[in-house]
């Protein structure tokens, strides 16, 4: 049975490298389509912030008018700057995604490995089993009151 769970395995794997290798390169026209569709839908992505900023400020003036008449206390709107595109061509912090020599140099804690000492809320040992016929320590139910 062993053999025959290997031998699916090793034809499904070559079935999934031909299908792969099979899917020819994209044409140029296609490339080209492509980077079209993209544009449009930066396009449209940026004229769809436009108007949200827009219809949130909107909102937001007339909701500061009707405030400030009604005397409550507003607050001046707080300026946000524009956010700039994250390029994240390594990990965080990671150079190249290469450690830097004060990444390599640190000590590797871990609880796991034992470089760490445990947290505060780990168990310090196993629960302990309570002897047969013991009962519970959850009582069910109204307790009865023997003091009236």
């Amino acid at each position: 049975m062993n053999h025959v769970t290997r031998i699916a395995a090793l034809a499904l794997a070559l079935s999934a490298a031909a299908a792969h290798a099979a899917v020819p390169a994209p044409t140029p026209a296609q490339q080209e389509a492509a980077a079209a569709k993209k544009a449009a839908a930066d396009a449209q992505a940026a004229k769809d912030k436009a108007l949200l900023a827009a219809s949130m400020d909107a909102i937001s003036s007339r909701w500061r008018s009707r405030a400030s008449a009604q005397g409550w206390k507003t607050h001046a709107p707080v300026a946000i700057a524009a956010a700039t595109p994250a390029t994240a061509a390594a990990p965080a912090g990671q150079p190249d995604g290469k450690l830097t020599p004060a990444g390599a140099a640190a000590p590797i804690k871990s609880e796991k490995l034992g470089t760490a000492p445990p947290s505060e809320d780990v168990k310090a040992g196993p629960t302990k089993a309570e002897p047969a016929g013991t009962p519970p320590t959850v009582q069910k139910g109204t307790p009865k009151v023997h003091n009236k």
